[in-house]
């Protein structure tokens, strides 16, 4: 039996959020040239609140897209199963942008190097940030966020699984460990 504890409700994700916003709109003194791409599957949704959030603070909408990161995975042919192509939509230009990457969970910072990857092929950014909601440790790779909803430590044995909805009222996050 797996062993789960609530470590963030939905109006933990709700405040961890609005910090976010403030703290990416103080980095970058305001919007100007600024856009947020959430990466498949969990940063989506975030990067839409993210958006949402700064526009209402601002005034001015900030464009947001989606990137799929599948084919960039150094772990694609390791995994021995197939894996699901989502969609990457970027309706806008990165040259010159200052790009906020959105994640939910930042581990050992593999996912976040092929999202570099796959963002230097739609254009060259000024900049790229990183915004994660929780950061859980076990780098891999030299990487770390800009910015961060929560700090996690965990095991290995554990999983943190975010769960993030259109309707804001069942969102959580919860760590796991197996028996």
């Amino acid at each position: 039996m797996k062993k789960r504890k609530v470590v963030m409700d939905s109006e933990g994700i709700e405040r961890s959020l609005t910090r976010v916003a403030y703290q990416i709109l103080e980095r970058n003194k305001g919007v100007e040239d600024l856009v947020l791409v959430g990466i498949q599957k969990g940063g989506i949704l975030l990067a839409e609140r993210l958006g949402k959030k700064i526009s209402r603070i601002e005034g001015v909408p900030v464009p947001a897209g989606k990137l799929d990161i599948t084919l960039y995975r150094d772990d694609i042919m390791k995994s021995g199963r197939a894996r699901q192509l989502g969609k990457t939509d970027i309706p806008f230009s990165l040259d010159g942008k200052k790009v906020v990457l959105v994640d939910d969970v930042l581990f050992t910072g593999r996912t976040i190097r092929a999202a570099m990857d796959a963002l230097m092929d739609f254009g060259r950014p000024k900049q790229i940030q990183l915004a994660v909601l929780i950061d859980r440790g076990h780098r891999e790779l030299p990487i770390r966020a800009d910015f961060v909803g929560k700090n996690l430590p965990s095991s290995h044995s554990e999983a943190v699984l975010v769960r993030i909805s259109k309707r804001k009222t069942s969102d959580s996050v919860t760590i796991e460990e197996a028996f």
